[in-house]
């Protein structure tokens, strides 16, 4: 998990540096903060687990198996990227490691993921699928409709909100009714966990239990992982709606060093072992980036294939 994390952080911190020295332009939702949620979950799930995730999930692909490579070149608009160049930042897809959409709109993972589970279920397919979303996705129509379908069709969904406590520009209190979104599930006869999503070792629990929940026939779970984001809303929004100080208690409670921090104290790795997988990290974001920035862009042409379907 702290592999994925150190890689989750480096990654966003070059994001922004890259956009910030004009390397790049593009829109960037930066994750900073939530890289415990999609470490836990990325060591539970298989390759061939399903992921479908939103605008703020680059993360999510990333522990799921994304290459680095080939994220770099989708979102600098390059024809090695994931999608030829043409889905950019907000619409990444990797079949091939289980990531299956990446949605700009507000809760749409929910129901796509319902589909890929009803796939997996009626193939007799030993496959989960998983919806990540942010706490705002929650007051939606989609999420009721989802989690309900789910429950009366005991799918092997894994609904997991990454509440970071604003909804853009709203705090969760003025927009939200319910104290915890994991009580929710309740309406819909389901399990309701609500995790500290800066705790990876809380988390993992919790993805094994529902992991081993929808693998086994048992149906869907609703996953609230309460944590923070550092940055505003998008990437150039300096956040000032965030007060002051529930900025400086967020990032005193930063997953990052704390976990760094325990696996230390616990005598399970050194300072040396985990300062070098920072750099080695550090190194291959150096390689992917230059990569991407030395790939062509894709043809004209391109605007028009990978549109419709070719019917035999």
């Amino acid at each position: 998990m702290f592999r994925k994390m150190a890689l989750l952080k480096a990654n966003d911190e070059r994001s922004r540096k890259v956009i910030t020295t004009g390397r790049l332009i593009m829109p960037y939702y930066s994750y900073r903060g939530q890289e415990a949620i999609p470490a836990a979950m990325g060591v539970v799930l298989k390759d061939t687990d399903y992921l479908c995730t939103i605008y703020r999930g680059i993360h999510d692909m990333l522990a799921k198996g994304l290459p680095l490579k080939s994220l770099w070149a989708e979102i600098a608009g390059r024809v090695e990227g994931t999608c030829k160049g043409k889905g950019g930042p907000m619409h990444l897809t990797d079949v091939e490691h289980g990531v299956m959409v990446t949605t700009g709109i507000v809760g749409a993972s929910m129901p796509i993921a319902n589909g890929l589970a009803w796939a997996s279920q009626l193939r007799g397919e030993d496959r989960v699928a998983v919806a990540t979303f942010g706490d705002a996705a929650s007051n939606i129509g989609a999420f009721h409709e989802a989690l309900n379908l789910a429950s009366v069709w005991k799918l092997p969904t894994i609904f997991v909100c990454q509440n970071n406590l604003w909804g853009e520009h709203t705090a969760y209190e003025k927009s939200t009714s319910a104290k915890r979104i994991a009580d929710r599930a309740a309406a819909y006869c389901m399990p309701g966990i609500c995790v500290d999503g800066n705790d990876p070792v809380e988390l993992y629990g919790a993805f094994c239990e529902a992991v081993a929940r929808a693998r086994a026939g048992e149906g869907p779970t609703l996953i609230e992982a309460v944590t923070f984001r550092f940055q505003g809303h998008v990437f150039g929004d300096a956040s000032g709606y965030i007060p002051k100080e529930e900025m400086e208690a967020a990032k005193a409670r930063d997953p990052y060093p704390l976990f760094r921090a325990r696996l230390i104290a616990e005598a399970i790795a050194t300072e040396e072992e985990l300062s070098a997988i920072e750099a080695a990290h550090e190194a291959s974001l150096d390689e992917a980036v230059e990569f991407a920035l030395a790939s062509p862009f894709p043809a004209a042409e391109e605007a028009c294939t990978d549109v419709y379907g070719e019917v035999a």
